[in-house]
């Protein structure tokens, strides 16, 4: 988990350079990227209006937090109080890191002469992906940490998760309201949000191991 960590963020930094300073071969490829999606939504209204339903409703970030918050929930009436922590304080931490990154880049959203669909806000990273990534990747470290021994229905969760962190950032670019490396950008620093998440909850599980919290420690750390 650590190199997952150091690799999303030195990428995430990476990619927020080049955008910072408009590397002309990103900027190129963004546009003729976000052209050809544009003509195809254009020439499909029916595909159109399935993106934008998940993008509006079953992949849009206030559903995401709301699964972070009933998660939340859970862990707290299960009595699991530092992974209910985590959840919650990484779900609100990796928003104020999207929010300080948009008003800092402040990168316009693509312009159209007939736009599909509208965004508030800039573009750099994407909300949904990062939002979608963040939520998913946590959710599914919570059920690797109680349930994933037990579970059969695994692969299928791990399977959903993977498609709506794709899908959305899909429906972001197809509807012309972001960029490719907005959503790109989103999913390395959502990414990176959970990897420093798990990293630092095993680190204080191994902190306070030999204390009193020691038996909660050990049996969440056999879950993993």
């Amino acid at each position: 988990m650590r190199t997952s960590a150091v690799i999303s963020g030195v990428l995430a930094l990476t990619l927020l350079l080049l955008v910072a300073v408009g590397w002309s071969p990103l900027l190129s490829f963004d546009r003729s990227v976000a052209e050809a999606l544009h003509r195809s939504a254009l020439a499909h209204p029916g595909f159109t209006h399935v993106n934008r339903v998940l993008t509006d409703w079953v992949w849009d970030p206030w559903t995401m937090r709301a699964l972070a918050a009933v998660a939340t929930v859970l862990l707290w009436w299960r009595k699991e109080r530092r992974p209910a922590l985590w959840v919650a304080g990484t779900s609100l931490l990796a928003a104020g890191l999207q929010q300080a990154l948009k008003s800092l880049v402040d990168r316009d959203r693509p312009q159209w002469a007939d736009p599909i669909d509208s965004a508030r806000y800039s573009a750099f990273p994407s909300g949904h992906a990062m939002t979608a990534t963040v939520t998913c990747g946590l959710l599914l470290w919570v059920l690797a940490l109680y349930w994933r021994d037990e579970w059969r229905g695994w692969g299928t969760v791990a399977g959903v998760a993977a498609v709506s962190v794709l899908g959305v950032g899909f429906t972001r670019v197809y509807l012309g309201v972001h960029w490719p490396s907005d959503v790109v950008e989103g999913w390395l620093l959502g990414w990176f949000c959970v990897a420093v998440a798990v990293l630092t909850y095993r680190w204080s599980e191994r902190r306070e191991a030999p204390g009193g919290e020691g038996g909660h420690g050990s049996r969440m750390g056999g879950r993993r």
